[in-house]
């Protein structure tokens, strides 16, 4: 059985990081979006960690602490707190409130989970996510330095891919749609173009197909990434198109890593 980790946060764009990070090092995240809903959801869930933000509606983050810690059957269970007020003293306060660990946000992608998981037991870790934690982020040797243009309508997803990415030694420039992807690429010229598949303005069909239109642009590597456009066949229309490869979400940061160093070691001949 998975390792459970219920997070309790209010905002959509951080609660969707954080359990996307979760889910793909392999732990099964519970959500709930306000104090009490998170306390009913340990009560009758028992997770094996709880993730809570301090600033929360109906019951903020010190009155969960309060109640998980002076509960028999919740009291053990290891209680981290995230919050975006990140005084000098706020550290001592969430600790001397029951808290057992605090991160302060915007949380970091590539050491999230790693930080994470030194509050669980070694045999509820995941393999993934058990080792040495720059491994995550290691820089192909053949990448660092590169250019990749991240495209993606959805904020959180721009966030992650950048974290990863800059993390590794590369270089990110991110767009939300097609117009302004096609005029950085022929601004920067990256070494690669990463995109989602559905997105606002125009599919990332569109832009594989304005992108090989492109003399200048037409030989840059194409990687399409998507939780949408899962089948196979439109895996088999994006690879038909020229993208250099289809990638699923979710997928592992050291993973689409090696991917990206792949495709920028051995680019798809035409």
């Amino acid at each position: 059985m998975a390792t459970r980790i219920l997070v309790i946060e209010d905002n959509a764009a951080n609660m969707e990081l954080m359990t996307y990070l979760l889910r793909t090092f392999g732990y099964e995240a519970l959500t709930a979006h306000d104090g009490k809903e998170g306390l009913d959801i340990a009560a009758r869930e028992r997770p094996d960690l709880v993730i809570c933000d301090v600033q929360l509606p109906v019951l903020n983050g010190y009155e969960v602490a309060r109640q998980m810690k002076g509960d028999p059957t919740l009291r053990d269970i290891p209680l981290l707190a995230v919050t975006a007020f990140a005084m000098v003293d706020d550290r001592q306060k969430t600790l001397a409130a029951g808290f057992d660990g605090y991160f302060a946000k915007p949380i970091s992608p590539e050491t999230f989970v790693q930080q994470v998981q030194q509050f669980l037991r070694p045999e509820q870790r995941t393999s993934a996510a058990s080792g040495d934690s720059t491994k995550v982020g290691s820089p192909p040797p053949r990448a660092q330095g590169r250019t990749v243009l991240v495209v993606d309508d959805r904020p959180v997803n721009l966030q992650l891919a950048s974290s990863i990415l800059g993390g590794s030694g590369l270089r990110v420039l991110t767009a939300p749609g097609m117009d302004d992807a096609l005029r950085l690429a022929r601004e920067a010229m990256p070494d690669l173009i990463l995109s989602d598949v559905c997105m606002g303005d125009a599919s990332g069909y569109d832009l594989l197909q304005a992108v090989k239109a492109d003399v200048r642009l037409g030989a840059i590597p194409f990687i399409f990434v998507t939780s949408t456009m899962t089948t196979e066949a439109g895996r088999k229309k994006g690879l038909a198109l020229g993208a250099d490869k289809y990638l699923f979400r979710p997928i592992e940061p050291q993973d689409l890593l090696r991917e990206i160093e792949d495709c920028l070691r051995h680019p798809r001949k035409d």
